[in-house]
């Protein structure tokens, strides 16, 4: 019978061996993951629910030493055997399995110890088995073809071939609000590219990247090639500037993100650093589906999500029945306890957020913006926001709000649309919704986003296809193959005849 995803071997960490809580308020002991072992480490940190307060569980928090046997271990496992791409495939699609088979233990854990509802945790676990079994295809995917080398007088004979090697450590440095997907999306491509990765999950959320660290170990993963360092900024900063990375993928925001890039200096790097993301509503926009899709992106994760709809632009025939039909569906949007099943919006992650969001939308209303629903918050929530004639001169103009606040403008033509979509200086994507296809290829050639989702908002992802910012939203796309690609170097192997 296989070991159970949760049961982490006693004998490796010298404590008792912890389950994972089937609900908030269990204290649980969760040691760290370094090098293939689970350790603990003289510092613990509480794991919190930011709903209730309650106790999810206690996490043994990295500090250098750690730090340092993760790097250590990596290092000589790069030194070992090339790692067979059949067996890296192997385990990520055995993890992709494990994930599954406890799909229900994942989403739990998930809800209680981050922002999300259980049924957006439930999306997002299946999510994550997807994208190991993209990773599981990348690290079997085809040769890297290279030209001719015989291209010019005097080469004749010449032959070149192209291989793909691993980077070397990756660093992944994740973020609260996908805490196992975006963990997925970083570990997934870099093991099948055949390297060894070091993740630094975000404090508020370290659980759900210790269990599928569990997944992977128990899907056969070699040791060295995985760890997971629950921990604070400092340890993070040590590792970006450690030589012995090699390369660091960042998600979060643009202050953090400038930081991360000037540590790291001349490493690769691949950054997500988000943004602001619009959704435009042609004249021949069919409200009934575009609404609840509207709602349900810039409502989700309760706007905590790096493809939120932070702008809805609206032709201008359509502009009042579309304002009605969203002032009523935001007031509709159900908060509640995130274990109820018909609960549609969680909390933000701290009282620190729940303030900078109050402070964005009270400055926006002090700049001549109006508040047509929400405005306000409920205990740790901010309440689902709808604006309207929001200034230039408003902080949330410029900024990502990262929470639950839509902003509604008028337009008369898409020439006006683009100009006012593009002002944000570069982001990740954009919605469009039109039935016009000359329309759509118009905007998606002129919109200034990394990606243009037609017909649907610009919280809509394909986990295969490249996903990355224009702009200060970031450099280099994620997407497993392209990613798994940018974590490879290329080598060159030239032949010259040296024989009559």
């Amino acid at each position: 019978m296989r070991e159970s995803l949760v049961q982490l071997q006693a004998r490796d960490t010298g404590r008792p061996t912890p389950q994972l809580p089937p609900s908030p308020g269990r204290d649980e002991y969760w040691p760290l993951f370094a090098g293939g072992s689970w350790s603990p480490s003289d510092h613990v940190a509480a794991v919190t629910d930011p709903d209730t307060g309650d106790l999810v569980g206690q996490v043994a928090m990295a500090g250098h030493a750690e730090a340092e046997a993760a790097l250590a271990a990596a290092v000589r496992t790069m030194e070992g055997p090339r790692w067979p791409a059949g067996e890296r495939a192997a385990v990520l699609d055995g993890a992709a399995e494990r994930i599954g088979d406890a799909g229900e233990t994942f989403a739990r854990l998930i809800a209680a110890e981050g922002i999300k509802t259980i049924r957006e945790a439930r999306k997002e676990v299946a999510r994550a088995a997807h994208t190991l079994r993209l990773s599981a295809a990348a690290a079997l995917g085809p040769a890297e073809a290279a030209p001719p080398a015989d291209d010019r007088p005097g080469t004749a004979g010449w032959r070149g071939f192209v291989h793909r090697q691993p980077v070397g450590v990756v660093l992944a440095i994740t973020p609260y609000n996908d805490p196992l997907n975006l963990v997925a999306h970083k570990v997934g491509p870099a093991l099948a590219a055949g390297n060894a990765v070091v993740v630094k999950p975000h404090e508020r959320t370290p659980l759900s990247a210790l269990l599928l660290a569990r997944a992977l170990s128990d899907a056969g993963l070699p040791p060295g090639r995985l760890s997971v360092l629950p921990g604070d900024a400092t340890i993070a900063s040590s590792m970006i500037a450690d030589p012995r990375v090699r390369f660091v993928s960042f998600t979060g925001g643009r202050t953090v993100g400038a930081r991360v890039h000037r540590t790291a200096g001349l490493k690769r790097t691949l950054m997500e650093l988000g943004g602001i993301c619009p959704t435009i509503l042609m004249e021949d926009t069919d409200l009934d589906l575009a609404v609840p899709a509207l709602v349900d992106g810039a409502f989700g994760a309760a706007g905590q999500n790096c493809l939120h709809v932070q702008r809805i632009l609206v032709h201008r025939s359509l502009y009042a029945e579309a304002r009605e039909r969203l002032i009523e569906a935001t007031t509709l949007v159900r908060g509640g306890p995130k274990s109820r099943e018909d609960s549609e919006m969680g909390p933000l992650i701290d009282a620190a957020a729940l303030q900078r969001v109050s402070g964005l939308v009270n400055n926006a209303h002090d700049h001549g913006a109006i508040v047509l629903a929400g405005g306000d918050t409920d205990g740790p929530r901010y309440l689902p926001t709808l604006l309207e004639n929001l200034p230039d001169s408003a902080d949330l103009s410029h900024e990502e709000v990262f929470g639950p606040v839509v902003g509604l403008e008028a337009f008369d033509t898409a020439s006006q649309a683009i100009e006012m979509a593009n002002r944000s200086g570069g982001g990740i994507q954009a919605g469009v919704f039109t039935r016009n296809l000359e329309v759509a290829e118009t905007l998606a050639a002129a919109l200034d986003f990394g990606g243009v989702v037609i017909g649907g908002t610009s919280d809509r992802r394909s986990d295969a296809l490249p996903f990355g910012g224009t702009g200060n939203a970031g450099h280099g796309r994620e997407g497993v193959g392209y990613a798994a690609a940018a974590m490879a170097e290329l080598k060159t192997v030239l032949m010259v005849p040296t024989g009559p």
